[in-house]
Protein backbone atom coordinates (compact mmCIF):
# COMPACT_ATOMS: atom_id res chain seq x y z
CA UNK A 1 0.00 0.00 0.00
CA UNK A 2 3.00 2.27 0.51
CA UNK A 3 3.75 1.95 -3.20
CA UNK A 4 0.14 2.87 -4.01
CA UNK A 5 0.31 5.91 -1.76
CA UNK A 6 3.58 7.00 -3.34
CA UNK A 7 2.23 6.52 -6.86
CA UNK A 8 -0.95 8.43 -5.99
CA UNK A 9 1.02 11.35 -4.55
CA UNK A 10 3.13 11.44 -7.71
CA UNK A 11 -0.02 11.62 -9.83
CA UNK A 12 -1.43 14.44 -7.69
CA UNK A 13 1.82 16.40 -7.78
CA UNK A 14 1.85 19.11 -10.44
CA UNK A 15 5.06 18.90 -12.45
CA UNK A 16 6.54 21.98 -14.09
CA UNK A 17 8.44 22.41 -17.34
CA UNK A 18 11.01 25.18 -17.54
CA UNK A 19 10.61 27.30 -20.67
CA UNK A 20 13.20 30.05 -20.49
CA UNK A 21 12.58 31.99 -17.29
CA UNK A 22 9.05 30.54 -16.95
CA UNK A 23 7.88 27.51 -15.00
CA UNK A 24 4.87 26.13 -16.89
CA UNK A 25 2.71 23.30 -15.54
CA UNK A 26 3.23 20.02 -17.39
CA UNK A 27 -0.53 19.75 -18.01
CA UNK A 28 -0.46 23.08 -19.86
CA UNK A 29 2.43 21.97 -22.06
CA UNK A 30 0.69 18.67 -22.86
CA UNK A 31 -2.49 20.61 -23.64
CA UNK A 32 -0.51 22.75 -26.09
CA UNK A 33 0.76 19.58 -27.75
CA UNK A 34 -2.80 18.20 -27.98
CA UNK A 35 -4.07 21.46 -29.47
CA UNK A 36 -1.23 21.47 -32.00
CA UNK A 37 -1.97 17.86 -32.99
CA UNK A 38 -5.71 18.53 -33.31
CA UNK A 39 -5.11 21.74 -35.29
CA UNK A 40 -2.63 20.18 -37.70
CA UNK A 41 -4.80 17.07 -38.05
CA UNK A 42 -7.86 19.23 -38.80
CA UNK A 43 -5.98 21.15 -41.48
CA UNK A 44 -4.73 17.97 -43.13
CA UNK A 45 -8.08 16.18 -42.95
CA UNK A 46 -10.08 19.09 -44.35
CA UNK A 47 -7.84 19.86 -47.31
CA UNK A 48 -9.32 19.64 -50.80
CA UNK A 49 -12.90 19.05 -49.71
CA UNK A 50 -15.32 19.10 -52.65
CA UNK A 51 -19.04 19.45 -53.15
CA UNK A 52 -19.02 16.74 -55.80
CA UNK A 53 -16.80 13.68 -56.13
CA UNK A 54 -16.73 13.20 -52.37
CA UNK A 55 -13.82 11.06 -51.20
CA UNK A 56 -14.08 8.40 -48.49
CA UNK A 57 -12.17 10.69 -46.12
CA UNK A 58 -14.63 13.50 -46.67
CA UNK A 59 -17.59 11.14 -46.29
CA UNK A 60 -16.28 9.91 -42.92
CA UNK A 61 -15.64 13.48 -41.75
CA UNK A 62 -19.13 14.57 -42.76
CA UNK A 63 -20.69 11.58 -41.02
CA UNK A 64 -18.76 12.33 -37.81
CA UNK A 65 -19.66 16.02 -37.94
CA UNK A 66 -23.35 15.33 -38.58
CA UNK A 67 -23.44 12.73 -35.81
CA UNK A 68 -21.99 15.23 -33.32
CA UNK A 69 -24.23 18.06 -34.51
CA UNK A 70 -27.39 15.94 -34.39
CA UNK A 71 -26.50 14.67 -30.92
CA UNK A 72 -26.05 18.11 -29.40
CA UNK A 73 -28.95 19.71 -31.27
CA UNK A 74 -31.15 16.88 -30.07
CA UNK A 75 -30.21 17.78 -26.50
CA UNK A 76 -30.26 21.57 -26.80
CA UNK A 77 -32.96 22.17 -29.38
CA UNK A 78 -33.01 24.97 -31.94
CA UNK A 79 -32.07 27.65 -29.40
CA UNK A 80 -28.83 25.88 -28.52
CA UNK A 81 -27.53 25.34 -32.06
CA UNK A 82 -25.03 28.19 -31.77
CA UNK A 83 -23.29 26.45 -28.86
CA UNK A 84 -22.67 23.15 -30.66
CA UNK A 85 -19.19 24.09 -32.02
CA UNK A 86 -17.96 24.88 -28.50
CA UNK A 87 -19.30 21.62 -27.09
CA UNK A 88 -17.78 19.59 -29.92
CA UNK A 89 -14.43 21.34 -29.42
CA UNK A 90 -14.43 20.62 -25.69
CA UNK A 91 -15.38 16.99 -26.39
CA UNK A 92 -12.44 16.60 -28.78
CA UNK A 93 -10.01 18.16 -26.28
CA UNK A 94 -11.16 16.02 -23.33
CA UNK A 95 -11.16 12.87 -25.46
CA UNK A 96 -7.58 13.47 -26.63
CA UNK A 97 -6.53 14.43 -23.09
CA UNK A 98 -7.88 11.17 -21.70
CA UNK A 99 -6.63 8.98 -24.56
CA UNK A 100 -3.10 10.37 -24.48
CA UNK A 101 -2.44 8.15 -21.47
CA UNK A 102 -2.20 5.22 -23.91
CA UNK A 103 1.20 6.61 -24.97
CA UNK A 104 2.49 6.80 -21.40
CA UNK A 105 1.87 10.55 -21.08
CA UNK A 106 0.15 11.90 -17.98
CA UNK A 107 -3.31 13.12 -19.07
CA UNK A 108 -3.96 16.84 -18.43
CA UNK A 109 -7.32 15.87 -16.93
CA UNK A 110 -5.42 14.40 -13.96
CA UNK A 111 -4.59 18.00 -13.04
CA UNK A 112 -7.39 19.48 -10.93
CA UNK A 113 -6.62 22.95 -12.33
CA UNK A 114 -7.38 21.75 -15.86
CA UNK A 115 -10.71 20.17 -14.94
CA UNK A 116 -11.61 23.24 -12.87
CA UNK A 117 -10.87 25.51 -15.85
CA UNK A 118 -13.04 23.35 -18.13
CA UNK A 119 -15.86 23.44 -15.59
CA UNK A 120 -15.65 27.22 -15.19
CA UNK A 121 -15.70 27.71 -18.96
CA UNK A 122 -18.77 25.50 -19.17
CA UNK A 123 -20.64 27.26 -16.36
CA UNK A 124 -19.95 30.66 -17.95
CA UNK A 125 -21.41 29.29 -21.18
CA UNK A 126 -24.37 27.74 -19.34
CA UNK A 127 -25.34 30.92 -17.50
CA UNK A 128 -24.56 33.08 -20.55
CA UNK A 129 -26.88 30.90 -22.63
CA UNK A 130 -29.58 31.35 -20.00
CA UNK A 131 -29.24 35.13 -20.02
CA UNK A 132 -29.27 35.22 -23.83
CA UNK A 133 -32.35 32.99 -24.06
CA UNK A 134 -34.41 34.52 -21.25
CA UNK A 135 -33.04 38.04 -21.19
CA UNK A 136 -31.47 39.60 -18.11
CA UNK A 137 -34.77 40.14 -16.30
CA UNK A 138 -36.09 36.71 -17.19
CA UNK A 139 -32.87 35.06 -16.02
CA UNK A 140 -32.96 36.75 -12.61
CA UNK A 141 -36.64 35.89 -12.28
CA UNK A 142 -35.76 32.25 -12.88
CA UNK A 143 -33.54 32.38 -9.80
CA UNK A 144 -36.69 32.93 -7.73
CA UNK A 145 -38.57 30.01 -9.30
CA UNK A 146 -40.76 28.30 -8.30
CA UNK A 147 -41.00 30.51 -5.20
CA UNK A 148 -38.76 33.33 -3.85
CA UNK A 149 -37.89 31.08 -0.91
CA UNK A 150 -35.84 28.95 -3.32
CA UNK A 151 -33.62 31.85 -4.44
CA UNK A 152 -30.67 30.98 -2.14
CA UNK A 153 -30.80 27.35 -3.29
CA UNK A 154 -30.96 28.34 -6.96
CA UNK A 155 -27.95 30.63 -6.53
CA UNK A 156 -26.09 27.87 -4.68
CA UNK A 157 -26.86 25.51 -7.56
CA UNK A 158 -24.94 27.81 -9.91
CA UNK A 159 -21.84 27.29 -7.75
CA UNK A 160 -22.45 23.55 -7.36
CA UNK A 161 -22.68 22.83 -11.08
CA UNK A 162 -19.07 23.66 -12.01
CA UNK A 163 -17.86 21.91 -8.87
CA UNK A 164 -19.73 18.73 -9.82
CA UNK A 165 -18.45 18.87 -13.42
CA UNK A 166 -14.89 19.43 -12.23
CA UNK A 167 -14.81 16.79 -9.51
CA UNK A 168 -16.65 14.19 -11.60
CA UNK A 169 -14.13 14.41 -14.45
CA UNK A 170 -11.09 14.65 -12.17
CA UNK A 171 -12.34 11.97 -9.78
CA UNK A 172 -13.14 9.43 -12.47
CA UNK A 173 -9.80 9.88 -14.22
CA UNK A 174 -7.92 9.62 -10.93
CA UNK A 175 -10.12 6.74 -9.78
CA UNK A 176 -9.19 4.76 -12.88
CA UNK A 177 -5.51 5.26 -11.97
CA UNK A 178 -6.08 4.00 -8.41
CA UNK A 179 -7.93 0.90 -9.68
CA UNK A 180 -5.10 0.16 -12.12
CA UNK A 181 -2.50 0.41 -9.35
CA UNK A 182 -4.52 -1.98 -7.16
CA UNK A 183 -4.83 -4.45 -10.02
CA UNK A 184 -1.06 -4.30 -10.57
CA UNK A 185 -0.52 -5.15 -6.90
CA UNK A 186 -2.84 -8.17 -7.04
CA UNK A 187 -2.19 -9.47 -10.57
CA UNK A 188 1.06 -7.98 -11.89
CA UNK A 189 1.08 -9.84 -15.24
CA UNK A 190 -1.15 -9.57 -18.35
CA UNK A 191 -4.42 -8.56 -16.64
CA UNK A 192 -3.24 -4.97 -15.94
CA UNK A 193 -2.58 -4.50 -19.67
CA UNK A 194 -6.17 -5.47 -20.51
CA UNK A 195 -7.64 -3.16 -17.87
CA UNK A 196 -5.25 -0.38 -18.87
CA UNK A 197 -6.63 -0.58 -22.40
CA UNK A 198 -10.15 -0.29 -20.99
CA UNK A 199 -9.45 2.70 -18.72
CA UNK A 200 -7.26 4.55 -21.22
CA UNK A 201 -9.65 4.10 -24.15
CA UNK A 202 -13.21 3.17 -23.25
CA UNK A 203 -13.46 4.88 -19.87
CA UNK A 204 -11.75 8.00 -21.21
CA UNK A 205 -14.39 8.32 -23.93
CA UNK A 206 -17.18 7.72 -21.40
CA UNK A 207 -15.92 10.59 -19.23
CA UNK A 208 -15.84 12.82 -22.30
CA UNK A 209 -19.44 11.92 -23.07
CA UNK A 210 -20.58 12.50 -19.47
CA UNK A 211 -18.95 15.95 -19.27
CA UNK A 212 -20.45 17.35 -22.47
CA UNK A 213 -23.78 15.59 -21.87
CA UNK A 214 -24.23 17.18 -18.44
CA UNK A 215 -23.10 20.56 -19.77
CA UNK A 216 -25.75 20.31 -22.49
CA UNK A 217 -28.46 19.33 -20.01
CA UNK A 218 -27.57 22.24 -17.72
CA UNK A 219 -27.68 24.59 -20.70
CA UNK A 220 -31.09 23.33 -21.79
CA UNK A 221 -32.45 23.80 -18.30
CA UNK A 222 -31.00 27.31 -18.00
CA UNK A 223 -32.36 28.33 -21.39
CA UNK A 224 -35.83 27.19 -20.36
CA UNK A 225 -35.80 23.88 -22.21
CA UNK A 226 -37.95 22.30 -19.52
CA UNK A 227 -40.79 24.63 -20.53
Amino acid sequence: MNNLTKALMEELTVEYVKVGPLQIPESVVISWVILAIVTIGSILLTRNLKVDHISKRQAVLEMAYLAGTNFFEGLLGEKGRRYVPYLMTVAIYIAFSNLIGVFGVKPPTKDLDVTAALALMSIVLIEGAGIRARGGVGFFKSLAAPTPVMTPMNILEIAIRPTSLCMRLFGNVLGAFVIMELIKLVVPVFVPAVFSLYFDLFDGLIQTYVFVFLTSLFMKETMGGED
